[in-house]
């Protein structure tokens, strides 16, 4: 008669190999590429004239001239230390006010309704006023970026925060835990998750929030640069534009997702069995 031991019903993760770790990311270039390919295809063989929507022979000859110029990395400069910028002012704000209403009913009962009307209210609305209040320098972007990034990250600390589950506090204070060690050792790993989702929600409305942010008198930047664009008639300038927004923007939720990856060590969620 065998002995079963604790262990043999817990599945064993097999461990992840150096292959799948480099198969996934390529797998999220084969849509890209392929439509790419795809319209390259359709240009060259004259089903359009490429005029309107280059191709991307054209939108990469365009990027090779804005680099060798030195254009796209001093565009592409600006643009990121603003968003860097915003998107701290953002965070520290919304996490803060976050979790304020998100801890005290009364509170939330005071501050939540204004926010949320505040909410409701387009970024291009924003743009005549912060020129009345900040001029049009750097002062007047960063904020209208904050605004962006706010509101997310303010819902998800809250929302967070609220739908702890009791049970997890009445054991916190069945242990006698002081306020700062039931933060700490239960509200803290039971937010997380959501968190770092209002975080990456947040930079991608701060990207979208510098557009906006970049049409109050900037001289520099990738929005700037779309302007430009549109105001000489080049789309393949406009679309290299895009591009870079997009690439930029991927790498900066990759890096956020690599900062918390440590944090979240702890779930066990079928996303994490499936590699992600």
């Amino acid at each position: 008669m065998s002995i079963a031991t604790p262990t043999d019903d817990v599945p064993v993760r097999a461990p992840r190999s150096a292959w799948s770790r480099w198969t996934r990311p390529v797998l999220g270039l084969i849509l890209p590429i392929g439509l790419a390919v795809a319209w390259e295809f359709a240009v060259r063989a004259g089903f359009s004239n490429g005029r309107l929507v280059p191709p991307p022979s054209v939108i990469f000859a365009t990027f090779k001239e804005l680099w060798q110029s030195g254009e796209l990395q001093k565009h592409a400069f600006a643009t990121s230390m603003r968003v860097a910028a915003g998107f701290g002012v953002g965070v520290v704000s919304g996490t803060v006010f976050g979790a304020i209403t998100g801890y005290s009913a009364l509170t939330r009962r005071l501050i939540d309704p204004s926010l949320q009307a505040l909410r409701a209210i387009p970024s291009i609305a924003w743009v005549p006023l912060f020129i009345l209040w900040f001029g049009i320098y750097e002062a007047s972007k960063i904020i209208l970026i904050s605004v962006g990034v706010f509101f997310p990250v303010y819902l998800g600390v809250m929302g967070a925060i609220r739908s702890v589950d009791r049970k997890l506090v009445e054991v916190g204070r069945a242990f006698r835990l002081s306020p700062l060690a039931m933060v700490r050792r239960i509200l803290l790993p039971a937010v997380l998750p959501a968190y770092v989702i209002s975080l990456r929600t947040g930079l991608g409305l701060g990207w979208m929030f510098v557009v906006a942010a970049e049409l109050l008198g900037a001289s520099e930047g990738l929005g700037y640069l779309l302007i430009d664009g549109q105001q000489l008639g080049k789309p393949a300038q406009i679309v290299a534009a895009i591009v870079a927004f997009a690439i930029i923007g991927k790498i900066t939720d990759w890096i956020i997702v690599l900062a918390t990856a440590p944090l979240l060590r702890w779930e066990d969620t079928s996303a994490r069995t499936e590699g992600n």
